[in-house]
């Protein structure tokens, strides 16, 4: 059998001189006996997964509530698919897998139900109490809320995974700040979010295009999308639209991903970087497109946000989700007795309204709409 102590020497040995080793963490804030033969990184991955929050991203929005199609994607869809996009890359750059996939799986358990709208109401209706941060929601539940273990709340990640999980060193709770001298995360954790925003413009573009969200005209006019069609068409003709679609998405995110991985190495070697401590303290993020397929995947963004992210079907549906959380924080304010026991008794976990807030954001789509329902329907219930 091979044992932990063995995959740290693998590491050791194929890894990058930049790559994160899981036998060289900062460790956990709670001091626990190593495993036999499952690394750091490994265990951190393992926790994620079994977590409620992991599970609930089932049914928590990406673009498209849970309900209007089996087909579109969901938090949980969408987080192994930045967690295999990350692996691929981090595997092409000799970089720490377990540890870019462990900060995939955690990225976004702290979204609350209907995606970004969610986050934006939670925040309005924070504002007076600290506000709402779905990166710092993620950290919270996996450094309080989350309870597994009898010796401490929390999951007890390692450093290194909580710094990947915060995002942006400006949070004072990321571990990076007590850093001398640090300005950006592992390269891993850098991988990561790069992996989030491929991922994230490449399936809502699929998802925006069998919605009929999108028209295909104006999205031929997209330099992503029209290269990677010209080029699908110069070797393929009069095929369903349906498996052309899934080959234009998929040549989109391997060009990026190429790039990706070409300009990161290339920063790598013209920076003179040696080991994680100089990625951290480096002058600029390592990992980076090149400037041109930037601003090519800029232009994918604004398009999507133009003609997508506020079509008439989905701002409907965002104003369902502002009602929909509005009332259901209003009532639980007003009468903090409508709340579970358990989450109104447990002064430790903050305010009264800090704790709304973990409850709600918790919540599923179903779930959230169900509860607002119960709440203002008049009629009787079981």
């Amino acid at each position: 059998m091979i044992k932990r102590i063995d995959l740290e020497k693998l590491e050791s040995t194929t890894l990058a001189p930049y790559a994160m080793k899981s036998g060289e963490s900062q460790g956990r804030q709670h001091l626990e006996e190593e495993h036999q033969y499952r690394t750091r990184f490994q265990r951190d991955r393992d926790r994620i997964i079994h977590t409620s929050a992991f599970r609930r991203l089932e049914y928590k929005t990406q673009v498209f509530v849970y309900h209007e199609g089996d087909y579109y994607r969901t938090r949980l869809t969408h987080s192994l698919e930045v967690a295999q996009i990350a692996r691929s890359i981090c595997k092409s750059l000799q970089l720490n897998e377990d540890l870019a996939e462990s900060v995939a799986l955690s990225h976004d358990l702290g979204h609350p139900p209907f995606g970004h709208t969610g986050q934006d109401v939670l925040n309005r209706l924070m504002k007076d109490h600290g506000g709402f941060e779905h990166n710092q929601q993620s950290l919270r539940i996996v450094k309080l809320l989350e309870k597994r273990y009898p010796e401490f709340d929390g999951l007890n990640l390692t450093w290194e995974v909580l710094e990947g999980i915060c995002k942006h060193t400006k949070d004072e709770e990321n571990p990076i700040t007590l850093v001398e001298g640090a300005r950006y995360p592992s390269l891993e954790a850098q991988i990561a979010d790069f992996a989030d925003g491929i991922a994230y413009n490449a399936h809502d573009l699929d998802d925006g295009i069998t919605s009929d969200l999108l028209d295909l005209d104006q999205l031929r006019q997209v330099a992503l999308w029209k290269e990677n069609e010209d080029r699908f068409d110069e070797n393929y003709s009069g095929l369903d639209f349906k498996l052309k679609k899934y080959q234009v998405v998929r040549g989109i995110i391997n060009e990026l991903v190429t790039d990706l991985c070409e300009a990161t190495l290339k920063n790598i070697e013209s920076h003179g970087v040696k080991n994680v401590g100089e990625v951290r303290r480096a002058p600029t993020r390592m990992a980076a497109f090149t400037k041109e397929v930037a601003e090519k995947n800029k232009e994918l963004k604004k398009f999507l946000h133009k003609n997508m992210y506020s079509h008439r079907k989905v701002l409907r549906m965002e104003f369902k989700a502002d009602l929909t959380l509005d009332g259901i924080f209003a009532a639980y304010t007003k009468m903090p007795e409508l709340l579970p026991e358990s989450v109104l008794k447990n002064e430790s976990h903050g305010t009264l309204e800090r704790r709304i807030c973990d409850y709600v954001s918790g919540m599923t789509d179903r779930y959230a709409l169900n509860e607002h329902k119960n709440l203002y329907s008049s009629n009787e219930e079981d």
